[in-house]
């Protein structure tokens, strides 16, 4: 099934995903971070927040209008208030949109009346009368299960459809698979030929649990890779695009962001063309041992990242599935 949407007084279709719910997400959606503001405890922030914002909604408009439906977005961003002001500008009715917010892991440590509380902010922020996801964005230690009651009563009382969880590894979905009585729709992680973990993906797909990919473009860092520069070259494409294909032909969720017109219409225009089998496993192997072990220093920062824990690390888990 596809998402129908109109752009450039054309129609465009963008495939979706059915989730476990039953609910239909678009395959390729459009990542609000660090569009207008970068947070201070982003990395390489040092601790200050940076930006106006002043472009953010206008962004948020081109993204609409050529044809993006998805948008993700997240209370860390700090830039809700100014993309709900691009979505009431772009005029796209709510029903074509579907959109996604995240609660940072200080509500998350603050327990399940700052994450409802939360919530609340970043709807009225964004207006848009009710989310079609919302997820825990980091699975903190010793506070993060007790806080998915709160998503599940959000969706009982029809304020959101989906829920799900991002940055989660194996060890923390059993951890909180033991307590949930609604099964996490998605779970958002970095996903890209250089941190394609083929364990973890499995694990979550065989639990009916959908993956988003954040960082799909890898921050721009391997535009001049070899490898990727040869399969671009093969198909007139660009390595962007080769990435963003990769991404959707796995059945992964593809979550571009850029604040540029040109690389925002690039990245939406991946479904024209087909990697073949050759190719995807080529890209399957770019893994490493050292861009996993990365991922791991990553996530023992990040799943304790602006909250006490910080300090200590109590609880936090060293050993875990990392590939």
């Amino acid at each position: 099934s596809f998402f129908r949407t109109r752009c450039f007084h054309k129609t465009m279709e963008i495939p979706s995903i059915t989730l476990n719910d039953g609910s239909r997400h678009p395959q390729i959606g459009f990542g609000t971070y660090k569009v207008g503001i970068i947070p201070p405890s982003a990395a390489g922030a040092g601790g200050v927040a940076s930006g106006t914002g002043a472009d953010t909604s206008l962004i948020v408009q081109q993204a609409l209008s050529l044809g993006y439906r998805c948008l993700d977005c997240a209370q860390f961003y700090m830039n809700e208030k100014l993309v709900g002001d691009g979505i009431a500008a772009s005029g796209v009715p709510r029903n074509e949109l579907y959109v996604i917010s995240k609660v940072w892991s200080d509500k998350i440590y603050e327990g399940p009346a700052a994450v409802r509380e939360q919530f609340n902010r970043s709807l009225a922020d964004l207006r848009v009368g009710y989310f079609d996801l919302y997820l825990l964005h980091w699975p903190v230690p010793g506070h993060h299960t007790q806080c998915w009651s709160i998503l599940e009563q959000l969706k009982t009382e029809g304020l959101v459809r989906s829920i799900g969880v991002s940055n989660y590894t194996v060890e923390d979905y059993l951890e909180l698979e033991a307590v949930a009585t609604v099964r996490p729709a998605v779970n958002q992680i970095e996903v890209n030929p250089f941190l394609y973990r083929k364990r973890t993906i499995s694990f979550f797909q065989s639990k009916g649990v959908a993956i988003q990919a954040y960082r799909p473009l890898r921050n721009g860092t391997e535009m001049a890779n070899p490898v990727l520069q040869r399969i671009a070259t093969r198909h007139n494409r660009t390595v962007a695009q080769v990435l963003g294909r990769w991404c959707v032909q796995k059945g992964f969720i593809y979550l571009p962001k850029s604040e540029k017109l040109e690389r925002i219409k690039e990245n939406l225009d991946v479904l024209s063309f087909q990697l073949d089998d050759e190719e995807v496993s080529t890209l399957d192997g770019l893994t490493t041992e050292q861009s996993l072990a990365a991922h791991r220093a990553s996530y023992l920062k990040g799943v304790v990242r602006d909250t006490p824990l910080q300090a200590s690390s109590t609880g936090v888990r060293t050993e875990f599935t990392l590939d």
